[in-house]
C-alpha cells in the first residue's frame, strides 16, 4: 500500500538557512495525524512542500502515490484540501457563504467558473453536515470566526480530497467556538469515506482522539513521531519543550501544565 504522504530524508534551505532537516515521515490510509511544534518550529514550510509549493532542497516526496518530480504538482493539489489562516484573509468580504464552499471545487480564491446547480446542493450539503447550513445567503462578513473556520472546511472538502490539511484552524476562536469546531473534526473524522486529515497545532489538548498520531516538530527536525499517547508524554514533551511538564489525560485529551 503507497502511504499518502511519504517524505525521505527531506531538507528545505533558504538563503544558507536550513528550514527543514532531514525529515522522514509517513502517512498511511486509515490514520490521522496532528503536528505539534512551537512558533517557527517548520510547521508550515511542511505544509508547503506536501502542497508542493516548495521543493526540498535534498531528499524525495510522495503524496497520494505521486512522487514529486514526476508529477503535475497543479492536478495533485486537486486532491488536497488545505485549510489556514493566510487563506481566510483572502476570502472577500462581501462573497456569499456558498459561493465561497463551492470555489473549493476550483481551488480558487472567489468563483470565476460556471457552477452547476449539483455544486450548490454539494456545497450546501457540505454546510449541514459541517453544523453551518444556516449561514446559506448570508456574506463572509456576518459570520463569526467559528463560522468562518467551518466554511472553510466546507470548502476545502468541494472537491472531495483524499488528503485534508488543517493549518492551526483555532487560530482566533475562543473555548466554546473551538469545542464545537473540535466536534465538528471529530464528526468529519468519523464519516464513511473520510479523507485523511493532518491537524496542526500548538496545543496539545487541541489532539483529540481521532488523531491516532503525532509528529513532533523541533528546529525543522522531526523530535519524535508515532501513536499519540506513546509520544505525548511527561518525560519527550520535557524534552521536547525543554521545560518541566506535566501531562495530564481528561476523555481522552491530553492536557499540559508546567511543574516546578
Amino acid at each position: 500500500m503507497n502511504p499518502i504522504i511519504d517524505m525521505q530524508n527531506v531538507s528545505w534551505k533558504r538563503q544558507d538557512k536550513t528550514i527543514l532537516s532531514n525529515v522522514d515521515w509517513k502517512v498511511f490510509s486509515g490514520e490521522h495525524w496532528a503536528v505539534l511544534g512551537l512558533n517557527g518550529s517548520g510547521k508550515t514550510s511542511l505544509l508547503n512542500m506536501v502542497n508542493g509549493y516548495i521543493w526540498p532542497t535534498r531528499g524525495k516526496i510522495s503524496v497520494l502515490g505521486h512522487p514529486f518530480g514526476k508529477t503535475d504538482i497543479r492536478e495533485l493539489r486537486k486532491s488536497i484540501g488545505w485549510v489556514s489562516s493566510s487563506l481566510q484573509e483572502k476570502i472577500v468580504d462581501t462573497e456569499y457563504t456558498e459561493a465561497i464552499v463551492v470555489s473549493g471545487k476550483y481551488a480558487s480564491i472567489g468563483l470565476y467558473e460556471n457552477p452547476t446547480n449539483k455544486d450548490f446542493q454539494k456545497a450546501i450539503h457540505l454546510m449541514e453536515d459541517l453544523g453551518c447550513s444556516h449561514l446559506e445567503g448570508r456574506t463572509y462578513q456576518t459570520c463569526s470566526q467559528g463560522e468562518k473556520q467551518k466554511l472553510l472546511i466546507a470548502r476545502g472538502l468541494m472537491a472531495s480530497p483524499d488528503l485534508l490539511i488543517l493549518d492551526e484552524p483555532t487560530n482566533g476562536l475562543d473555548f466554546i467556538s473551538r469545542e464545537a469546531l473540535m466536534v465538528t473534526i471529530t464528526r468529519l473524522a468519523t464519516q464513511e469515506n473520510a479523507p485523511t486529515i493532518i491537524f496542526v497545532t500548538h496545543h496539545i489538548e487541541e489532539i483529540i482522539p481521532v488523531f491516532t498520531n503525532t509528529l513532533l516538530l523541533h528546529q525543522g527536525e522531526v523530535f519524535d513521531k508515532g501513536a499519540r499517547q506513546e509520544v505525548l508524554t511527561n518525560e519527550r514533551l520535557s524534552h521536547f519543550f525543554n521545560r518541566n511538564v506535566q501531562v495530564e489525560w481528561h476523555h481522552q485529551r491530553p492536557w499540559m501544565t508546567l511543574r516546578d
